[in-house]
């Protein structure tokens, strides 16, 4: 989960210096995010059930050695559509590691209480990975070429080839269910279509037809499949879940905080670079407190999360990332950067109550039998509210952005900050300048500001609804830990 981490960010650093080498457009540019994206949302629903009916160790392993070289094989690319394809397999490697490392762990741990601390480890690594890929990205992109980013990974996987080899149990389905193919057809176009739709009318813009278009037909698709599912004796996911109250609280909640942290890592990087002037690797370095609030939280949660309940911890959680968002949409333009340290820190606190205790109660109602596809169930949803949710917060904030431009609302400078910038200084125009620059910081603002109001209705949510019990000591007989809704 740290590699898939690491992978998530490490690729933004990396975008100029690969427009170069390979000749890439924009649109080239954007389809190394995108096909990585698109085949991670696609797959993940059937990977999870393949582990659950042919073993999850083994599709594990197998999921790593491809992750590893489909990095080789980015590493190498010579051509902007080799490197495309390369970031395709990668996807789907991601998407059969993300929901089978969390599905090990109830037949790894069938107590709650060590359950629950797996389950925060598992959260801190993908959260600490994000940070870090800024950092190590930059550090090598000064010292090697752009291939480098993605050879990080494979001294990562081959540890967790090693770790999974000796470690972890194999683990699978009692029951040898068939799989389900119209499921798997279905899931994987609605799926497909749904994120490629509001990955393009994030980059298009709201009016564009065709993305319009793949959203109906991702719904319609979606429907489909819900509907199918519903009717198959050996459906591909148990739908049912959402019926208890864990695992609808659990994933709902995982999906709102997700805003907390897309607010950050879409809008705090482009501050520190075109802002405060810093490069690629001091951008990434300045995002270091985001680890140290997580640490914090999170080990708060380990030691509170027995005594208090989930309930406290999550609603507390979400307090914490409401505060730290407001501080970030009142940033002035001209503070220094220990302000947006502050918050920062308040934000990777938040996130450390909020992740493992949501994710705990979801999991917690997953069964060994089932818990590859329910796992996946999880993982698919939180994929899907992402990619809305970068749609919708990059509207938000090139909408504030352009309307805050005044008369230096034309093209390219209306593109964004960046370009917006690399005009001014190459015209001279200090005033220019800070007119941008003041611009962007109203447009972060304004994504704050939606992004603080979404986890203060999470934490109205979470007070009212969540009804956890303590969960249980290591010594007090495993029982899971279920919320009700009051």
């Amino acid at each position: 989960m740290l590699t898939i981490g690491l992978d998530t960010t490490v690729l933004v650093v990396a975008l100029p210096t690969m427009a170069v080498d390979l000749q890439a457009n924009t649109a080239a540019l954007q389809w190394f995010t995108t096909a990585y994206t698109l085949a991670l949302a696609g797959v993940m629903l059937p990977a999870g059930a393949l582990g659950d009916r042919y073993g999850r160790k083994k599709f594990l392993l197998a999921a790593l050695v491809l992750f590893g070289g489909a990095s080789v094989w980015c590493a190498l690319a010579t051509s902007s559509g080799e490197l495309i394809a390369a970031r395709a397999v990668l996807g789907i490697a991601a998407a059969t590691m993300m929901p089978l490392s969390m599905a090990v762990l109830p037949s790894m741990f069938p107590e709650q209480a060590e359950r629950q601390r797996a389950i925060t480890i598992w959260v801190t690594s993908t959260a600490i990975g994000l940070p870090l890929g800024p950092i190590i990205g930059g550090w090598l992109l000064q010292h090697f070429w752009w291939g480098s980013v993605f050879l990080l990974n494979v001294p990562l996987v081959i540890v967790g080839l090693v770790a999974v080899a000796v470690l972890v149990p194999e683990s699978r389905s009692d029951n040898r269910f068939p799989i389900d193919v119209p499921g798997v057809v279905l899931s994987v176009s609605g799926m497909l279509a749904l994120t490629y739709g509001f990955i393009r009318l994030g980059e298009q813009g709201w009016g564009d037809a065709i993305g319009w278009a793949a959203v109906l037909g991702g719904v319609a698709v979606l429907v489909m499949f819900v509907l199918t599912q519903r009717r198959t004796s050996h459906p591909l996911v148990d739908l049912g879940l959402f019926a208890t109250n864990g695992f609808r609280w659990g994933t709902g909640l995982s999906i709102l905080v997700q805003f907390a942290m897309l607010g950050l890592f879409f809008t705090v990087p482009q501050y520190f670079q075109e802002v405060l002037g810093a490069d690629s690797l001091g951008s990434g370095l300045r995002l270091l407190p985001l680890i140290g609030g997580l640490v914090v939280g999170t080990r708060l949660t380990d030691k509170l999360l027995p005594k208090l309940g989930v309930r406290v911890m999550i609603t507390a959680g979400f307090v914490a990332l409401s505060a730290g968002l407001i501080m970030g949409a009142l940033t002035p333009v001209s503070v220094g950067y220990g302000y947006s340290a502050a918050w920062i820190t308040i934000l990777g606190a938040g996130m450390g109550l909020v992740m493992p205790s949501a994710m705990g109660i979801a999991m917690g109602e997953l069964t060994a039998e089932r818990s590859g596809s329910g796992s996946a169930l999880l993982q698919a949803v939180r994929q899907a509210g992402g990619t809305i949710g970068v749609a919708v917060l990059g509207t938000v904030l090139a909408s504030q952005y352009r309307s805050e431009l005044g008369g230096y609302d034309v093209e390219p400078v209306s593109d964004g900050v960046s370009a917006g910038v690399a005009v001014a200084h190459k015209l001279g125009d200090p005033q220019m300048l800070e007119h941008v620059r003041s611009a962007f910081v109203g447009g972060m603002s304004a994504m704050l500001w939606v992004c603080a109001g979404i986890c203060l209705v999470a934490a109205v949510l979470a007070a009212i609804f969540i009804r956890g019990r303590v969960p249980d000591t290591p010594d007090g007989g495993g029982a899971g830990e279920s919320a009700h809704v009051g």
